[in-house]
Formats: C-alpha cells, sequence, structure tokens
C-alpha cells in the first residue's frame, strides 16, 4: 500500500537527483493528486514519503519544502478519511484496517521527513543553514504528526511505541535550544507553537482515552485544544501538579504518585489549571439545556447527548485530583468463557439450553485481576468485529454454572493479536424477559422485545433493564410475564446507550 514508489531511490541512483529535489517536478505530482479519491491521495503522497527514506542525494531543504506542501494539501483528504473510520457504521474489520493503516502510516512518514531535516539542521551544513527560519514551523509540524500518529494508535486502543514520546521530547528541546518554542506558528488553518503543541498531546495523554469510543477520543481532542489555553505545562514542579514527563526519556507522562527519583531540567509538569472549571462549566450548561457554543469547533455538528459523556470524562481525568481506583485489585490466573452481545446474554440467562448452550460462539479469556467493581482479563486471538469498549458480555467462571453480565470499559491491545481489556460487571444475576408495550400486551400475536432484567441498586422499586438498541421510550410502560404473574416496567431514564444495546431504569410494580 504505502510501498508503490519506495523503491525510486535505488532507481534514480546516487547521482540522479530525487523527483522531490525538482520544484518543478513536486508541483506536478501534488497537481496530479486525484480529488475525489482521499484514500488514492493519501496513499500516493505517502508512497513519495517512503521514497525519499532511501534518497541519499536529496537536499534537505528539498525534503522540507516537500513535506511541507504535502502536509498542507493532504488535510482534507487524511479528515475525509477520519469522518469514514468514525462515521461510517458496522466498519467490516478490513475496511477498518485499511482505512487506519493508511492515516496512521501517513502520519508516520509525515513526522519521519520532519524530523530528518531537524536532525539535518542539527548536523549543520549549507542546505541545513536556510532552514534555520523554517525551525519553529518543523517543530511544531513534527510534534503534531506524532501526535495525530498517537490518537490514531489510541482509535486502535494501542499498541503504542513508548520511544515516540523521546522523539516528541526532542522536537521540544530543539525548539527550546533555539528560543523558538513558543514561536507562533500557522498550522492546520490555526495559529500555534511548538510548546502548545506538545501540551495538547500530554494533556490527551493525561485524559486516559482507552475507556472512551473512537468518537469520543475524537471529540476528547477537540475539546482539549478548545481549552487548551487553560491547562499549565510547566518547568518547575508546583504543589497542584498531577503529571510529570522527562522530555530526553521514551516513556509517556507519569502520575506525580510517582515522583521522579531526581530533579532535571528535561523534566516537565502539568496540572489542569483554569482549563477544569471551564470543562465543568460547559458541561453543567450542556446538561440544563444550553446549545453547544458557536466557538467550540468539532469538526461536524453534534448533539449535547454525544458530547456530554466526553466531558463527564475529560472533567474526571483532567481534574485536580483525578480519579482514584475505588476497589482493591487482588491478583487471580483463571479463564471465563465470554459471550457477545445482547441476544447471546438472553439465551444464557434464560437457562433454558443449559449452563453452556450449543452453537453459540463462545470466547475464552484469561482473568488475571479481581476486585468488587470487575475484573480485568487478557484476551488472545482478538474477535473479528465485535471487540470494543462498551461492548456486552455474558460471563462464566471456568467450572461454573452461572453467568454474570458486564461491560467492556477499557480496552488497550497490547500486540495486534493480543489485548487487555477491563470489565464491569453489571450484575450477578439477570432474568431473560420478553416485553411488550402495555397497550399492545393483551394481543397475543404481538412478538416480544428481548431484555435482561437486573437488579438496581439505587432507588427503591426500581430495576436496571438492558434493552435493544431504539427500544427506550420515556412514554411507554411495558409488561411482561415471569413466573405466572404479570409485571408492569414504568420507564425513569435512559442510563447508557450505545449502538448494540440500551440500559435504562424503570419503576416496577407486579399487576394482578
Amino acid at each position: 500500500m504505502l510501498d508503490q514508489v519506495s523503491n525510486l531511490g535505488s532507481i534514480f541512483g546516487k547521482k540522479d537527483l530525487h523527483p522531490l529535489a525538482d520544484a518543478q517536478e513536486l508541483k506536478r505530482i501534488i497537481a496530479g493528486l486525484p480529488k475525489d479519491n482521499a484514500f488514492r491521495a493519501v496513499d500516493e503522497l505517502a508512497g513519495w514519503l517512503e521514497s525519499s527514506q532511501a534518497a541519499d542525494q536529496l537536499p534537505i531543504d528539498r525534503l522540507y519544502e516537500a513535506a511541507r506542501q504535502f502536509d498542507e494539501v493532504v488535510q482534507p483528504h487524511l479528515r475525509r478519511l477520519c469522518r469514514d473510520y468514525l462515521h461510517t457504521p458496522r466498519l467490516s474489520r478490513a475496511e477498518e484496517k485499511r482505512l487506519w493503516s493508511i492515516s496512521h502510516g501517513f502520519w508516520l512518514l509525515l513526522a519521519d521527513a520532519y524530523e530528518r531535516c531537524l536532525n539535518a539542521m542539527a548536523a549543520g551544513g549549507r542546505p541545513a543553514d536556510q532552514l534555520k527560519t523554517a525551525l519553529p514551523v518543523i517543530c511544531a509540524r513534527l510534534i503534531a504528526a506524532l501526535a495525530a500518529a498517537l490518537k490514531w494508535e489510541q482509535f486502535h486502543y494501542g499498541p503504542s511505541d513508548s520511544a515516540i514520546w523521546a522523539r516528541l521530547g526532542r522536537a521540544l528541546l530543539s525548539a527550546e535550544a533555539a528560543g523558538v518554542d513558543t514561536r507562533a506558528v500557522q498550522l492546520g488553518g490555526t495559529i500555534s507553537s511548538p510548546v502548545q503543541e506538545y501540551q495538547k498531546v500530554m494533556v490527551f495523554q493525561a485524559a486516559s482515552t482507552d475507556s472512551l469510543l473512537p468518537l469520543e477520543i475524537e471529540l476528547a481532542e477537540r475539546l482539549i485544544e478548545h481549552f487548551l489555553g487553560g491547562f499549565v505545562l510547566t518547568a518547575e514542579v508546583q504543589h497542584d501538579c498531577v503529571y510529570w514527563v522527562d522530555l530526553t526519556q521514551a516513556q509517556p507522562p507519569l502520575r506525580l504518585a510517582r515522583m521522579p527519583t531526581a530533579a532535571v531540567a528535561s523534566q516537565r509538569f502539568f496540572k489542569p489549571g483554569p482549563a477544569h472549571a471551564a470543562i465543568c462549566e460547559l458541561l453543567r450548561g450542556l446538561e440544563r439545556g444550553d446549545d453547544i457554543p458557536a466557538d467550540l469547533k468539532l469538526g461536524a455538528q453534534y448533539y449535547p447527548r454525544t458530547l456530554i459523556p466526553v466531558l463527564r470524562h475529560l472533567a474526571a481525568y483532567l481534574a485536580p485530583i483525578p480519579p482514584q481506583r475505588r476497589h482493591d485489585r487482588h491478583r487471580v490466573k483463571h479463564r471465563m468463557s465470554v459471550l457477545n452481545g445482547l441476544v447471546n446474554a438472553f439465551v444464557a440467562f434464560s437457562g433454558e439450553f443449559g449452563g453452556k448452550p450449543a452453537g453459540l460462539q463462545m470466547e475464552s479469556w484469561v482473568v488475571d485481576n479481581v476486585s468488587r467493581g470487575g475484573f480485568g482479563a487478557l484476551v488472545n486471538d482478538i474477535p473479528a468485529d465485535w471487540l470494543r469498549v462498551g461492548a456486552l458480555v455474558a460471563i462464566q467462571p471456568e467450572g461454573g454454572d452461572n453467568w454474570l453480565l458486564g461491560i467492556v470499559r477499557r480496552y488497550h491491545r497490547a500486540t495486534e493479536s493480543d489485548a487487555q481489556v477491563g470489565i464491569e460487571t453489571m450484575a450477578r444475576q439477570a432474568c431473560s424477559v420478553e416485553l411488550k408495550v402495555r397497550g399492545a400486551s393483551s394481543y397475543a400475536a404481538v412478538s416480544g422485545t428481548p431484555a435482561l432484567l437486573l437488579e438496581n441498586r439505587g432507588e427503591p422499586g426500581e430495576v436496571l433493564v438492558v434493552l435493544p438498541p431504539a427500544s427506550f421510550d420515556l412514554q411507554e410502560s411495558m409488561e411482561f410475564t415471569i413466573d405466572g404473574r404479570r409485571c408492569l416496567l414504568v420507564p425513569a431514564a435512559l442510563v447508557e446507550q450505545t449502538a448494540d444495546y440500551e440500559l435504562a431504569r424503570y419503576h416496577l410494580s407486579r399487576l394482578a
């Protein structure tokens, strides 16, 4: 895919110039890009960047000029691919991998080009000296490209190479050494600087987005950019700093619960500052029915209900005191059987087909820690399409005959085939029921809606109900029959909504 022209360096030979070294050829390459096929356009530019890696005779100033122009012309195409990735319902695994690979791969190639320019400037020489005025732009765009690669890795829930943080740190240190770390530069239609770009990626890392869906991760990044001026990045530790990082080390920012072993000049510290109060203020406004502010640029139009869960997450994780673990973890090692989705869970909890219903596609995961709120598990051979944050799972410990109901809350790929997941236990018992709208429940021919009835540990007389998507209606009461008795469910509130199921609160009462 990305190697269509990767051997051009050897084709032209050491004495011949690479096409990117010629200004007219570069202009022709850009003019010839397909305008109605974003994938092909990005793929062609990626191929040219890849070919430049083997071109020893490509002058560094010409490499920079090619990278700069590619960076600017590719942005609409990358945004189109990102929209396709985030908004296309039910992407197949092959299409998801195709969109992810081209986008993530391009950002890495672009970062590599800028990094080679930066390294050449450090080595000196006439072509490199001509780039001195471009240093703040090179540093800012290098950091932005690496940050975009990190975001795409988070869309994929990892794995991430910690070496990327050393590369980010070197770029910022280079800008600081030249005194241009705060120099304003044009970047993607906005004004930024090397230090602002680094601050953005550090806040993004601190936001712990591995418990968000890909679209929510994208919104989180845009919200962070909106509130960026309120966050504080400092070279000196202060009493209310929450995270720290060493710009020379290949490790991501760490919470200050783990203090540096020694103070060094390359350390930087982060605190939420006024940004946290601003996030909370926007959240409260949307919760009481306010419109999304006109100056909040999200890349598309969204309803407040889409934004509210992301704001709640940021308000929690970018707070002066981030969330602490509510329950102690205990290390264990045992296997469990896992069923995906409401339909399979309905069959398992019905009990009509035995403890392990035959014919259902069952996964085998290894639990490596448990707590009162849930457990962590290791997944080998990641399932094809369904494993993601928010997935509903029915779980049965090895050797047992009871099923638990859980929701995947955290997801991180350790490798391309193995993952670590965090599962919140929703219920240790559930009841499979078929619901009918009360007005239609007297008609025997009306088919019921399969649902799971869970105990609600909140308000007395309420239950939690897991429903198929688009089933909850605040104006419709539901009925079901259990043990020969009719029961009534009066809607109270929608708690959680995904593309696969809804979780709602109902008032439960028994009818005669």
